[in-house]
């Protein structure tokens, strides 16, 4: 699957990405205990076409994300484990929050 840097693709079309970073939206459902001090924050993404677990490195510096925050990933990193793609956040990734950059709300 090709796409345009910086268009988000469907969760469900991550693992058909074929190499490189991915954009991709939805909202933070499930945050998880990081299992290294080397992660910032563990969790899942999802849309309507499915979750995917998303690393957030700590050297990232990235901002946290809540529980039921709506998110936008951009440059994200692609991984497989067991047979499972994932995304990680490193310094080249964007997070972006559409709820929180709706300033005529405030």
């Amino acid at each position: 699957m090709q796409t345009a840097p910086g268009t988000s693709i469907p969760i469900e079309a991550v693992g058909d990405v074929e190499c490189g970073p991915v954009s991709i939206a939805g909202e933070w459902v499930d945050d998880w205990e990081p299992t290294s001090l080397a992660i910032s924050q563990v969790g899942l993404l999802a849309d309507d076409t499915g979750q995917i677990k998303v690393t957030i490195w700590r050297k990232s510096d990235q901002p946290r994300i809540d529980e039921g925050e709506r998110v936008r990933l951009a440059n994200a990193n692609t991984s497989w484990y067991a047979g499972r793609v994932s995304v990680a956040l490193t310094r080249r990734a964007r997070v972006g929050f559409p709820e929180r950059d709706r300033w005529w709300d405030r």
